[in-house]
């Protein structure tokens, strides 16, 4: 997909850009579960269950053979160079669901999205290594549910890179809490996914109006590299 940008738009005269600082860019990792990010597990379950896998085509199929694919090399760059990475996954944290709010307790039930179950684990391909930290959100943005922004002050980020599902909910609500925070902040455009290719294109375009960057992942490392 070529990354859409902003054209006739008023508000680019204000917004301003920023370069990577390797040291400080943390590679961030967002709900990347069998219950969300997966074709047979979790969501993708569901909806074959019900008949209605069609709906979420689009999803899964950018998550096989661009988000997971380009995570990968995004995660052995990191790995590699020893730079930060933090998993945040979504989920209750009890198996009665009493710790999701409202809104997002039937999301939770219809996936068997809790602590303990095999849906609320990261998928395989891009499972944390020993020492790689990883907090669990219980909201949509991660801020709201966890100590994130301490954890992020203690490490001295200043520039966070967001990958994972979905662009349009979990992705977005979090990057944008983070740029109130003061953090800059980039979506990595291809190792994103979202319900539907028309909700992953609106929020990319969306987020390009004074939240932030957006970027391909040979982008980013190529930037990165400059850095080391």
């Amino acid at each position: 997909m070529v990354i859409p940008k902003p054209s006739e738009d008023y508000i680019t005269s204000v917004t301003t850009s920023f370069s990577l600082e390797s040291a400080s860019t943390v590679l961030v990792l967002i709900d990347l579960q069998y219950a969300s990010a997966c074709r047979t597990e979790g969501l993708g379950k569901r909806m074959i269950e019900q008949g209605t896998e069609h709906l979420t085509k689009w999803r899964f199929d950018r998550i096989e053979q661009a988000l997971l694919p380009n995570v990968k090399k995004l995660l052995a760059f990191f790995r590699e160079h020893k730079l930060r990475i933090l998993y945040i996954t979504l989920g209750s944290m009890v198996a009665d669901y009493s710790d999701a709010p409202a809104h997002m307790k039937n999301l939770y039930q219809m996936t068997n999205n809790h602590q303990g179950t095999q849906e609320h684990e990261i998928l395989d391909e891009v499972k944390p290594l020993d020492g790689e930290y990883v907090v669990n959100k219980t909201t949509i943005g991660a801020f709201n549910s966890t100590g994130i922004d301490n954890l992020l002050r203690m490490w001295e980020a200043k520039y966070l890179l967001f990958t994972g599902v979905s662009t349009n909910m979990c992705v977005d609500g979090t990057a944008r809490d983070a740029v109130d925070r003061g953090y800059r902040c980039m979506l990595v455009e291809d190792a994103l996914s979202a319900p539907k290719e028309e909700y992953h294109r609106a929020a990319i375009i969306n987020w390009q109006r004074l939240y932030g960057r957006v970027n391909s992942t040979e982008e980013v490392i190529a930037e990165l590299k400059q850095h080391l």
